[in-house]
């Protein structure tokens, strides 16, 4: 008798730092531009994003030719991930004032297909695959903006300072574990990425598009990597430090949020 796949590893995402690169967007564009037709659209991208796991098994199963016991739960898990996301873009689409916040996310699909093409083939844990979700879901952010009528200029600059906070990160991470693994990894592109994710705030600042608040966010996410990849940093488990960047991510979306709010 065929044992029965386990649902969780089936309906759920495997990585854990998904979940913050999905937060952080969502709710930066709803402390900036709260509205009931950014709340659907939140909505709609957790269940696409949830539908993007079991979519890739699915996807992988029949590109093998293969149908496992688990292929129908993905199946139905996929199909019901993406008829919820379908419900809700009706649902935003119904609510928002006009059909600008969809422009964000026609030019975050490359990327979104990019990764699930990755996934496809198991290697999601890539560094480019990693990227381009992240970059993708930054979109989101700028989406939930319009949705709630703020100025374009401002809103499509929130996936702009998302792409600072959420690459970089994933570059420092990826260092960090491999440094708790006892190997010598190169250090040098996290703290470039840091120091270009810096430089890319205070342009936005300059052109009156982000608060100076920001450059306290990203100094912060600077001074947390050069700690993170030097010979006095703690050890520490990677699941402590996937927590750990969530919080930061928290802070720095805090950080933005209040600049904006005071003019800070």
């Amino acid at each position: 008798m065929t044992a029965r796949p386990q649902l969780r590893s089936i309906a759920l995402p495997s990585e854990h730092g998904v979940w913050g690169f999905w937060l952080e967007p969502s709710l930066l564009g709803l402390l900036l531009a709260p509205s009931w037709a950014g709340l659907a659209l939140t909505g709609a991208a957790l269940a696409a994003l949830l539908a993007q796991h079991p979519l890739s098994l699915w996807l992988a199963d029949r590109r093998r030719g293969a149908w496992y016991p688990r292929t129908r739960y993905a199946a139905a898990f996929a199909g019901a991930y993406s008829g919820v996301a379908a419900l809700l873009l009706i649902a935003t689409i119904s609510l928002a004032a006009n059909a600008a916040w969809l422009t964000p996310l026609l030019f975050a699909v490359p990327l979104a297909l990019a990764q699930l093409a990755f996934d496809v083939q198991h290697q999601s844990r890539r560094l480019l695959p990693e990227l381009a979700g992240a970059g993708a879901l930054g979109a989101l952010a700028s989406s939930i903006a319009l949705a709630g009528g703020w100025p374009a200029d401002l809103a499509w600059a929130l996936w702009g300072l998302l792409a600072a906070r959420s690459l970089p990160a994933i570059l420092y991470v990826r260092t960090r574990l491999r440094l708790e693994r006892g190997e010598d990894p190169n250090t040098l592109p996290t703290w470039l990425s840091h120091l270009g994710a810096l430089a890319a705030a205070l342009i936005l600042i300059t052109a009156e598009l982000a608060p100076w608040l920001s450059l306290v966010a990203y100094a912060i996410l600077l001074a947390r990597a050069g700690l993170g990849t030097s010979r006095w940093r703690k050890p520490a488990q990677a699941k402590a430090i996937g927590f750990r960047e969530l919080g930061f991510g928290l802070l720095t979306v805090a950080t933005l949020a209040a600049g904006y709010a005071l003019s800070l």
